[in-house]
């Protein structure tokens, strides 16, 4: 048997959004942590996934979303764990010298976006029209964490804005990463 742990974002998704209503629909998908909203504190976030991943011994399915896929990566490169595989939504470019402008949130984003190879198979889901990441961002990210490229196509942030709701796609990339 192998869990699947869903790491949010930034935002608390929406009712409809496709990740709670993944949570409401299977019983052994998780959060890590219960999505608490701005703002982003990638300390706490990297904690609460690495106490979610340590309370069991079963082998997870990471599920992650926007800054999600940050704090993964970012645990990944600190800690090691009962990790199968990875699913990493539309992740959000981050620029190396990028520091917040007048009127941007200064939350605690990844001091250091990790730029190596994640221990454990992924798939990164690109769209070619995200506003917090061009596609060749999303290619460099996974040439970088060494994840399998998907092309999603025209999907926005493949969020509730974008219009997603029911994601059967994305549950059959979860599936095929169950069955490595």
């Amino acid at each position: 048997m192998t869990r699947c742990l869903l790491v949010p974002g930034r935002g608390i998704p929406l009712a409809g959004h496709w990740s709670r209503l993944w949570v409401e629909s299977h019983p052994d998908y998780r959060w890590a942590p219960e999505p608490p909203g701005p703002p982003y504190i990638a300390t706490e976030r990297v904690a609460a996934l690495h106490e979610a991943l340590g309370a069991d011994d079963e082998p997870a399915i990471l599920i992650a979303h926007s800054a999600g896929c940050l704090t993964v990566a970012s645990w990944a490169s600190r800690h090691v764990g009962p990790v199968r595989a990875a699913l990493l939504v539309t992740p959000p470019y981050l620029d190396p010298d990028w520091t917040p402008g007048p009127g941007e949130p200064d939350d605690d984003v990844v001091d250091e976006i990790p730029r190596r190879p994640l221990p454990f198979p992924s798939i990164l889901v690109a769209s070619r029209t995200d506003t917090y990441a061009t596609f060749a961002q999303f290619q460099q990210y996974a040439r970088d964490w060494g994840a399998e490229l998907f092309d999603a196509g025209n999907v926005g942030h493949l969020d509730s804005a974008s219009g997603y709701g029911p994601w059967p796609e994305g549950e059959r990339l979860v599936e095929s990463l169950a069955a490595r």
